[in-house]
């Protein structure tokens, strides 16, 4: 007996249909309408998408409701998602349809995914009262492909151990890929190829970063593992020594000339390349010329440059604990662009009439030519600004008095006030942690801040305002959203725990009552704590050019314009600006979309990359203090043991529930906080509590504690 033939095409010609299904919002059709929305017109192919959906198999994706009409049996059998593995090697995928609940997908079904990748999943017909499960049929994307970790090598082969906890597969690195890489020596390992049936991916070494727990191996590790480049390829470095550091004056000519106004720079003690000038003078009918002066780095930097796609690549600079990785070489950002005093430097400005109650009578948008008088770091400035006395001291008094009065104005209109404790350490020549201190923003950071402020403000609203709604002009804007109510709402019950209350009746409203809050827990123990729980129950900020207003600083127009050096969407920024003002017509805002949302991703990194280094430098700082005994506050809880937070150094550890003894002790989610349950002892949020440090395991970044009872 002849048995038939099967089409070879059949699964993809299944997939197709069910496509179709998909499209029509899982419409009844018959096999022809099926075959005309395929553009099918042969014979043999409609009777075989006939034969597929009249299948009688128990797998078949396709029910017949009616004679010869068909439908899927479930909408969206496969669905496209990202991989978030959990420690056992199994993993959820969370939909790219936020209405969607996650899939589970046991290890044996994740074929060769890995976390955080984009994947399709074969959804199964849900059980009842089970979760539902899937697996995964294809790989979409892959999240990354390098990771940094141990190379373990043997006579015949090497094995490659990466760090990252959620990457639970070594790769098997063949004796030719090691690029000069020696025996438990910390890499950064590149995936090649991983063959069907193979347990592990095969990769080289891309580079070899040192010795296991020397300070710089470890600050690159954190940087490639974050996908940060180590150094610039060498194309781009010989691009920004090609460029000549003298202004033409052909140049100068098409330029507003600020060099004989009074200009100076305040920053940071360390800093390096300096972003932003202040120009100030006092005009005849008494207001004041106040120029916001930014570094014109879309002068050097042109379109689709080499320079230009590097920095675009980058996004933003990254701030380790002991470097900065900037976003453009040296030449540009630390020379060229850096508005250094006594010298001639092109910058891009936003030029402001104000009169004595801070109000903006005037504004001029372009590009200037300045000469920075003098360079403050902030502590000068502070000094200035407390004794009333010292250079320029007339110019700061008054630019602090009218930041002051635009900074309440802010506050009225509902802008919100978090002022959190940034951690720094104190390192020696070999980056050594000696010590930990908080950093206090005083007056001078606050005026510098201000006026930035307003230059953002004022640029978004000049472009915003432009044109109708329907024909808005295409911008880059810094984008922050109300905070999602049900975080709000647990927001608010967990500050009442500790006697706030706060009114949410109203995005102004929950605005106002949240900067109450942070008043009166200024000083308090539990500031650093509910500062930190409000910014996570507040949405993030990113760059789009649909949105234009921000709500924590409670503006309806706001952009990125001032820092070009370390922020590409400031780069871009600059670049719609002189084409409107040349009197462009609209740029294609979809091509604007995907370089925002690049440069949102890059961002987020580099905040990561950021605090791993921060984790890294308090575990070294707390490494030769085992058994030492501190006052902490509990400043996170999971299942498995809550964090703490030591109040003198900031350093932040966990103690394991397993290791409290007096009880057995469980999550409570809902009031953050575990609970003994016999005792009912609980450790909540913001208790104070007397720990020992226990291990410090370096390579994890990771401080255990123990509990003082």
């Amino acid at each position: 007996m002849k048995t038939k033939k099967e089409n070879p095409y059949k699964e993809v010609l299944t997939q197709m249909i069910i496509d179709v299904f998909e499209k029509s919002g899982n419409k009844l059709l018959n096999y022809k309408q099926v075959a005309s929305k395929l553009n099918i017109n042969d014979t043999d192919s409609k009777v075989a998408i006939a034969e597929i959906l009249d299948s009688t198999s128990k797998s078949s994706p396709f029910l017949q409701p009616e004679r010869g009409k068909f439908k899927l049996r479930q909408l969206q059998v496969y669905i496209t998602g990202k991989v978030d593995m959990t420690a056992d090697g199994s993993a959820y995928i969370v939909p790219e349809d936020e209405l969607e609940n996650d899939i589970f997908v046991s290890p044996r079904k994740l074929r060769q995914a890995l976390h955080n990748d984009i994947v399709k999943v074969h959804v199964y017909e849900r059980k009842k009262g089970k979760k539902r499960e899937g697996e995964v049929i294809e790989v979409l994307q892959r999240a990354k492909t390098d990771f940094t970790g141990t190379i373990s090598i043997s006579e015949t082969y090497a094995f490659f151990l990466p760090d990252d906890r959620k990457m639970l597969h070594d790769i098997f690195i063949p004796l030719n890929n090691l690029n000069g890489a020696k025996h438990e020596e910390k890499v950064l390992v590149t995936i090649l190829e991983w063959p069907k049936n193979a347990k592990n991916p095969i990769g080289k070494v891309k580079a070899v970063l040192g010795k296991k727990g020397e300070n710089n191996t470890e600050m690159n590790a954190i940087l490639a593992d974050y996908g940060f480049p180590l150094e610039f390829p060498k194309a781009v470095e010989n691009a920004a020594n090609e460029i000549a550091e003298n202004i033409s004056p052909e140049e100068i000519a098409k330029r507003r000339d600020f060099r004989n106004t009074t200009t100076f720079t305040i920053d940071p003690l360390d800093a390096k390349d300096f972003d932003d000038a202040i120009s100030f003078k006092t005009l005849a009918n008494g207001n004041y010329e106040i120029g916001v002066h930014i570094a014109d780095v879309s002068y050097y930097v042109t379109p689709d440059s080499t320079l230009d796609k590097e920095a675009f690549q980058r996004g933003t600079s990254v701030y380790l604990v002991d470097r900065v990785i900037p976003m453009l070489p040296e030449r540009l950002s630390n020379n060229l662009c850096s508005l250094r005093p006594h010298e001639d430097k092109l910058c891009f400005s936003a030029v402001f009439e104000i009169d004595d109650s801070a109000n903006v009578v005037d504004q001029w948008f372009g590009r200037t030519i300045i000469h920075s008088d003098r360079r403050f770091t902030y502590e000068e400035a502070q000094e200035i600004i407390e004794n009333k006395e010292g250079d320029y001291s007339e110019e700061i008094l008054k630019l602090n008095e009218l930041a002051y009065i635009l900074r309440e104005r802010k506050f009225k209109s509902g802008a919100i006030s978090f002022e959190t404790e940034e951690v720094k350490f104190k390192l020696d020549e070999n980056g050594k942690p000696l010590g930990v201190y908080t950093k206090v923003r005083k007056d001078a950071h606050k005026l510098i801040e201000d006026f930035m402020l307003l230059a953002n403000r004022k640029v978004a609203e000049y472009i915003g305002k432009q044109g109708s709604t329907k024909n808005r002009l295409g911008f880059v804007y810094r984008f922050h959203d109300v905070p999602k109510p049900d975080s709000l709402a647990s927001f608010s019950l967990f500050a009442a725990k500790f006697g706030h209350k706060l009114n949410t009746k109203t995005d102004k409203e929950t605005a106002k009552s949240i900067n109450v809050l942070m008043s009166k827990i200024e000083g308090s123990k539990e500031q650093n704590l509910l500062t930190s729980l409000a910014v996570r129950s507040m949405a993030k900020a990113i760059y789009t050019t649909k949105r234009t207003s921000h709500y924590g600083l409670a503006f309806d127009y706001y952009t990125h314009f001032t820092s070009p050096i370390r922020r590409y969407p400031d780069v871009m920024v600059h670049r719609l600006l002189q084409f409107y003002l040349d009197g462009g017509n609209n740029v294609n805002t979809e091509h604007y979309e995907k370089l925002c949302e690049h440069s949102s991703q890059m961002e987020k990194r580099a905040a990561e990359a950021e605090r791993a280094s921060i984790k890294y430098k308090q575990a070294e700082f707390l490494l030769d203090q085992i058994g030492i005994e501190y006052t902490g506050i509990v400043s996170g809880v999971t299942e498995w043991g809550m964090y703490v937070e030591i109040e003198e150094n900031k350093c932040e550890g966990m103690v394991r529930l397993r290791d409290i003894t007096d009880d057995f002790y469980t999550l409570d989610e809902k009031n953050y906080a575990i609970i003994g349950q016999r005792k009912k002892k609980t450790y909540q949020l913001g208790d104070e509590v007397q720990i020992k440090v226990k291990k410090v395991d370096l390579e994890k970044r990771q401080i255990d504690f123990t509990l003082i009872s």
